[in-house]
């Protein structure tokens, strides 16, 4: 057996705001929607520069701030764009962008429902 594909599900009590942040901040684009019994959405997924993101309404998530319930980390190919655009959009910032030892460009953010979210890009050698 080998896993072919994988994609996060970010839970929330606000669907159509984390829908549009994601939009927004990192573009985006919505390719598919699953209606509840009332015809609004219950799960949306979003792809994002050919990567998959999927965002499902819970009213019963845990609200932002009451602990981690997941970290997502997005390769990006210019950290510090990307953390602007982020913070532009509604996020808020957590660690702005910064050179790590491990030879990466990383900042962290929040998205509006309170989940953490790495940025990050490979570091070039001359850039280090």
């Amino acid at each position: 057996m080998a896993v072919r594909s994988l994609f996060p599900i970010l839970l929330t009590r606000e669907l159509p705001e984390l829908v549009r942040f994601y939009e927004r901040a990192l573009g985006g684009a919505v390719v598919y929607r699953f209606p509840d019994e009332h015809g609004a959405d219950a799960y949306v997924s979003l792809e994002i520069d050919g990567v998959a993101l999927g965002i499902g309404r819970d009213d019963d998530a845990t609200p932002p701030g009451a602990g981690e319930r997941i970290a997502l980390w997005f390769y990006v190919d210019d950290v510090d764009r990307a953390y602007a655009a982020w913070v532009a959009a509604g996020g808020h910032p957590i660690q702005p962008p910064a050179d790590m030892p491990w030879g990466e460009r990383v900042a962290q953010v929040r998205d509006p429902a309170g989940n953490l979210v790495n940025l990050g890009a490979e570091v070039s050698g001359a850039e280090r």
